[in-house]
């Protein structure tokens, strides 16, 4: 029997297990082989690894420091702004730790307490509620379990199974699937560009340098010619000089972009949800980290009165992340209506040459 079980071991999962596991019996699930030198699944998140400013500060706050060898070449401090629909380009100063994801989440899960039972390599299946909390069903190297919990989180991103079985797909944010793409490129591109075309998305696309390769990423709305809408992007760029001959790998994956403070959601009785799950995850710019450390902090303060009550002192803790929601998606018609975007970008306000 534990006290809690979580389902995802990225920033969000982790951080929890690593704020609760001294004081709570903790199940960590995750289906990725997160500590073995040979992983048998070799599936990384499909992430830019840049660390934005407010998730550098909340890392900060959790008094934690990152490790050098997690982060790569070059480090950023510049975002160049290619606007494909107006025809403009714009850099602006930014500051990013440019880093490798995978790493990361690795690192995250060396610093647990000992006491947290990890179960990587596992793919959670479903639960059900039984007296005093419930019982959840998952494989693990091939094998169905089962394990008995007062409490279960939901820490496993925009595709949710938790999420999906307690709220009916009521709510749910907008989703997009993420493509990146990895090609070899010897030079250093020294800043982070963020791509606008109406033609391609509504939302944005990007372009990452890290160590000897060039990432190569967009946010596009689903059944929406996804693929030929990437590969139209990738010409575009080519015809201004970027070069994406030699692909190294293409990586895939949901995102949530929430319009609504009310597509955050955070659970009910004895689940809750952190990070993406949640909703959790900056309408902008699809930024998540800060949002994962953030959410699963005010979770483990409202565990430490208890479980008795713990989600309604979680739905006052988050207060914060809803006002940013809000603020958010007020800030983004500037970015992504194409006139509000061409008067910004034409005044060069905050632009530097």
């Amino acid at each position: 029997m534990y006290d809690i079980a979580i389902v995802g071991s990225g920033p969000a999962g982790a951080n929890l297990a690593r704020l609760i596991g001294d004081k709570y019996k903790v199940l960590l699930i995750d289906k990725r082989d997160l500590e073995s030198d040979n992983p048998k699944n070799l599936a990384n998140k499909c992430c830019g690894g840049l660390l934005a400013p407010d998730a550098q500060k909340i890392i900060a706050k959790l008094g934690l420091g990152i490790p050098k060898d997690i982060l790569v070449n070059p480090q950023l401090f510049a975002v160049r702004t290619i606007d494909l629909t107006n025809n403009l380009e714009r850099l602006y100063q930014r500051f990013y730790f440019n880093m490798d994801r995978n790493k990361f989440d690795r690192w995250l899960v060396s610093i647990l307490p000992a006491k947290v039972d990890k179960k990587f390599n596992s793919f959670f299946k479903n639960f059900v509620q039984i007296p005093g909390g419930y019982e959840i069903r998952y494989t693990y190297n091939g094998q169905e379990i089962s394990a008995k919990t007062r409490v279960i989180v939901g820490a496993d991103g925009a595709s949710s199974k938790l999420r999906k079985s307690i709220s009916k797909n009521i709510n749910i944010p907008e989703k997009y699937i993420s493509i990146q793409e990895w090609f070899e490129f010897p030079h250093h591109i020294p800043y982070f560009t963020a791509i606008f075309d109406e033609e391609i998305s509504d939302f944005y696309s990007w372009i990452i340098p890290k160590e000897n390769y060039l990432l190569l990423g967009s946010a596009l709305r689903p059944r929406e010619n996804t693929r030929e809408k990437y590969d139209i992007l990738k010409t575009k760029l080519t015809q201004i000089g970027f070069n994406f001959d030699k692909r190294i790998k293409t990586e895939g994956a949901y995102i949530y972009r929430p319009k609504k403070v009310s597509q955050f959601y955070i659970g009910r009785d004895s689940i809750a949800l952190v990070g993406e799950a949640a909703g959790a995850i900056s309408p902008s710019s699809a930024e998540g980290i800060s949002y994962a450390l953030k959410s699963s902090l005010y979770l483990a303060q409202s565990l430490e009165e208890g479980i008795d009550g713990f989600l309604d002192r979680y739905n006052q803790g988050v207060r914060d992340i809803k006002l940013n929601l809000l603020i958010k998606n007020l800030k983004s018609p500037a970015m992504y209506n194409p006139l509000l975007r061409q008067l910004a970008m034409k005044s060069g306000l905050q632009s530097i040459n």
